[in-house]
């Protein structure tokens, strides 16, 4: 035997080997579809029996295997199932003859055999004949499991008879000599007469009737025979069939004690109904080896009645025993060149049941002796790590599948299996603690070998590039970049990132989910590392764009606290509401900005292309950015715009990304280490925009605005007590909504609550009867400036007035006022002449006002502000106005 079944468990020396094979042409997906539906028939209740007999299919099986079928009956070819195809009667001649054929590759050891033919219909067809089965077609074939459990039966009754025949053999001088194919040889020339001769004979027997009994179903008796060529073989030093007895006794106890078998294929064994009253005391250590009762045993034979006599427990191995049996084994196997394929086999049943038993630390010491050898095949890589797998030896697996992959490609075979080797490389990933899921790395510290991790990463690419898979080359590509950026030094960056953007000229990357022929889907790696964002904040519109609730609507003085003094619900939704909810408000059809803080962490130059919001809730046109990052740059602070299409509350999710080719979406729900003032804000519906211009020249003094919430630009008019001005105001609807209402109020800017005179005056009569005001179209309001103050009597009030921020200036005034002041510089209010543009108009809009300067929208009440200021010259008092115009 040359090459090892690395499938072999204890319990397929219970089974019958039964070959299906095709004949002829036979197209490859129709033979296994016919070949799973005979493999289902995997057991067959024998008839007028309890017995059960276990079937093993393989679809190839070297000829050269079956000539150890004495040595081990369970690989000897006992049953043979050829499926052909045949249109027609001419045909069917050469057919039959292909079919004969067939059956001589394995007529020494063939119990029965069938053909299935598909396709033929006449005459022919329409024959009985027990050993041919015809079908006019491949899904016209409803009786074919009912064939095989036949086919199987016929099998039962020569394995019945052989055993029988086997077994109750008389002629103990003339019992033949069983041997595997390389003693043949060795034993030429040999007294057949001597007492030593004799004994081999009969232990080799003994051993090969065991097996029989094995395979019939009749477990009780295969141990005893099975304990009687262990005690005939070991008398005379024949070591090899010593370990088959051996191997054989171990197998019977494992059926025994694990009747669900312990290749870890469920369903495949049923256990049987009836157990033993013992079956109780099958685990309990120091368990007899052998306890025969001399009087259940002939010469040669068993008496009919051996399960009355002898107790199946009493034969039974222990589960410690089986192992060490095994050991024994595996070292009679080992003295013998030519048993190395045994060796392995029996090393593989072993750890399988260890496997069961958790006991890893043998089966481990199992399989490093089943690698010794120096020729490694993929497949015994393969198996060997399912076999670690099984005893828990996550990471020695891997290593081993892994091997397995590289062997698929190694420079010695001509045509490399990529695809084969890709697929190994993916089964390694769990036993390195590698998952594709970026998600998985974003839970904590970092777990496994990243070296290893990286280099198993690399395979996968170039793997899948030579596959012809540029899209996995990019994701494997992209998945090492984002999830062991940390552990990359500087030039593997710049190789990594070379090589991504080769790739990606090719095939660029994307978002979606990459699904692989064998199911396994491969998520999207969004670059949240390229650059990476440390913060997130919603930014409020300038202030001549802000919406403001309107005075006196429905709900605006409307209470939100609570009648109860504390409530921990609801102080916990404030908190929830306060950490998503924004307490401002977006305008349609106005920019909106969001404010990321971010920060390259690459040794070169990162160019980040196309970079804009994700939001979800109302319409949004995000207006993409470009942005070059020098290296390491640290924190710099990049706004992101967009303008809101419709009205409603917006929720900013995330943004893109377009780094090295690499599209991305990268969501703030996954980014935990992002810090976020909230991502919820309302947009409300378009407003009007307006524009405000003068008759009066700029003021050269300026002034602070009086709230966060007020716009201010101011004009400067020098005029006499009692004089009066007439100022010019022009306002043009420069946006795309219409101005439904216009109102004109105006405050007093003092720090005390006085007032000392009316200075202006307006109608706006007319203005209004221009309304609604068209986009384009403009509206002229005239606003009277009086002076009109009383000095007489007040002793105080230019000192007040100084108090008050209105400024005094002029020579020193005498009686009536009894205080001195000091003369100061005056101060003229020069301005340039022409328009000048402000804002003091108050416009109603949806049930929101705005206040906006030059080119803003408004949408609310606006105020002229006025402060003040008189001076005295030649013993006349004028007045410096300045008239401050303020966007509230």
């Amino acid at each position: 035997m040359s090459v090892p079944d690395y499938m072999q468990c204890a319990e397929d020396h219970q089974t019958v080997l039964v070959v299906v094979q095709p004949v002829g042409i036979v197209p490859e997906d129709q033979f296994f579809r016919i070949y799973k539906r005979i493999a289902s028939v995997r057991q067959v209740s024998v008839r007028d029996s309890q017995r059960q007999l276990y079937i093993r299919y393989r679809h190839h099986y070297l000829p050269e295997n079956n000539e150890w079928g004495d040595f081990q009956t369970h690989r000897k070819v006992v049953g043979l199932i050829a499926v052909t195809t045949c249109g027609s009667a001419k045909e069917w001649p050469q057919t039959s003859e292909r079919f004969h054929g067939q059956k001589e590759v394995y007529g020494a050891t063939l119990y029965d055999s069938r053909l299935l033919v598909f396709g033929l219909q006449g005459e022919i067809a329409e024959q009985q004949r027990t050993d041919v089965a015809f079908y006019p077609a491949f899904d016209q074939c409803p009786d074919v499991e009912k064939r095989v459990e036949d086919f199987v039966e016929s099998i039962f009754i020569v394995l019945e008879s052989k055993r029988l025949d086997r077994a109750t053999d008389k002629s103990g001088d003339k019992i033949p000599l069983l041997c595997v194919p390389f003693e043949k040889k060795d034993f030429v020339g040999l007294d057949t007469d001597s007492r030593h001769y004799k004994k081999r004979c009969q232990g080799r027997m003994r051993k090969h009737v065991g097996d029989l009994c094995l395979q019939a179903g009749m477990l009780q008796d295969a141990l005893v025979h099975y304990h009687m060529a262990v005690e005939l073989l070991r008398g005379v030093n024949d070591f090899l069939w010593l370990g088959a007895a051996l191997e054989g006794l171990c197998s019977a106890s494992v059926i025994f004690h694990y009747p669900g078998g312990t290749a870890g294929k469920t369903g495949d064994r049923k256990p049987k109904q009836s157990q033993p009253a013992d079956a109780g005391k099958r685990h309990r250590p120091g368990a007899q080896e052998v306890l025969i009762d001399p009087g259940a045993l002939t010469a040669n034979g068993i008496s009919a009645d051996t399960s009355t006599e002898i107790g199946r427990a009493k034969n039974c191995l222990s589960p410690e025993d089986i192992i060490d049996k095994y050991k024994d084994a595996i070292s009679y196997y080992g003295k013998y060149k030519n048993a190395g394929v045994i060796e392995l086999e029996a090393c593989v049943k072993a750890v399988r049941v260890l496997a069961i038993q958790k006991r890893a630390m043998e089966a481990s010491e199992f399989l490093q002796n089943a690698c010794l050898s120096e020729e490694e095949k993929i497949q015994r890589y393969s198996i060997l790590s399912e076999l670690y797998n099984l005893i828990g030896f996550q990471r020695k697996s891997a290593f081993f599948k892994r091997v397995a992959a590289m062997q698929c490609v190694a420079p010695t075979i001509p045509d490399p299996g990529w695809r084969a080797c890709y697929k190994l490389l993916l089964e390694t990933l769990p036993g390195y603690s590698l998952s594709l899921d970026p998600k998985d790395f974003s839970k904590g510290t970092h777990r496994g070998w990243a070296a290893v991790q990286m280099r198993l990463l690399h395979e996968l690419v170039y793997a899948s590039r030579r596959m012809g898979n540029p899209a996995l080359s990019v994701r494997h590509l992209s998945f090492l970049l984002q999830t062991m950026l940390d552990f990359v030094s500087d030039q593997e960056k710049k190789e990594v990132t070379q090589s991504l953007e080769n790739y990606t000229s090719k095939c660029p990357g994307g978002m979606e989910v990459i699904t692989l022929p064998d199911g396994l889907k491969l998520p999207p790696v969004p670059f949240t590392k390229l650059p990476i964002v440390r913060s997130v904040k919603l930014l409020d519109l300038p202030a001549s764009l802000r919406p403001h609730k309107v005075k006196g609507l429905l709900g605006q003085n409307m209470s939100t606290a609570s009648p109860f003094i504390y409530s921990p619900i609801i102080m916990h939704n404030r908190g929830e509401e306060r950490c998503k909810k924004i307490d401002f408000q977006w305008v349609q059809g106005d920019v909106c900005e969001v404010q990321l803080m971010v920060y390259n962490p690459m040794p070169f130059e990162l160019r980040v292309e196309n970079m804009g919001l994700l939001t979800s809730g109302v319409e949004f046109e995000s207006l993409p950015a470009a942005l070059s990052l020098p290296a390491e740059s640290g924190l710099y602070p990049v706004t992101l715009v967009g303008v809101p299409r419709t009205s409603g509350n917006i929720t900013v999710n995330g943004y893109h990304t377009s780094v090295f080719g690499v599209n991305s979406d990268c969501l703030l729900d996954g980014l935990t280490s992002v810090k976020t003032g909230g991502c919820l804000v309302e947009v409300v519906p378009s407003l009007p925009r307006l524009q405000l211009t003068t008759s009066l020249p700029r003021s050269v003094n300026a002034l602070a605005p009086l709230s966060k919430e007020e716009l201010s630009s101011r004009v400067s008019l020098q005029l006499f007590n009692g004089e009066t001005q007439q100022l010019t105001i022009t306002l043009e609807n420069i946006g795309t909504e219409d101005i439904q209402s216009l109102e004109l109020t105006s405050k007093m800017v003092t720090t005390k609550d006085k007032m000392y005179g009316e200075f202006l005056s307006w109608e706006l009569a007319e203005a209004v009867s221009q309304l609604p005001l068209k986009p384009g179209q403009s509206v002229v309001v005239i606003v009277g400036v009086r002076v009109k103050l009383d000095f007489s009597g007040q002793e105080n009030l230019l000192q007040e007035l100084n108090d008050d921020g209105i400024s005094v200036t002029g020579l020193p005034i005498s009686s009536p006022l009894r205080h001195v002041l000091k003369p100061r510089a005056e101060k003229s209010g020069s301005g340039e002449a022409g328009k000048t543009e402000y804002s003091h108009i108050k416009v109603k809009t949806h049930h929101y006002e705005s206040y906006r300067s030059y080119t803003r929208l408004i949408n609310g009440p606006a105020t002229f502000d006025s402060t003040h200021h008189i001076c005295s010259h030649a013993q006349r008092r004028f007045i410096f106005c300045y008239v401050l115009f303020c966007a509230l």
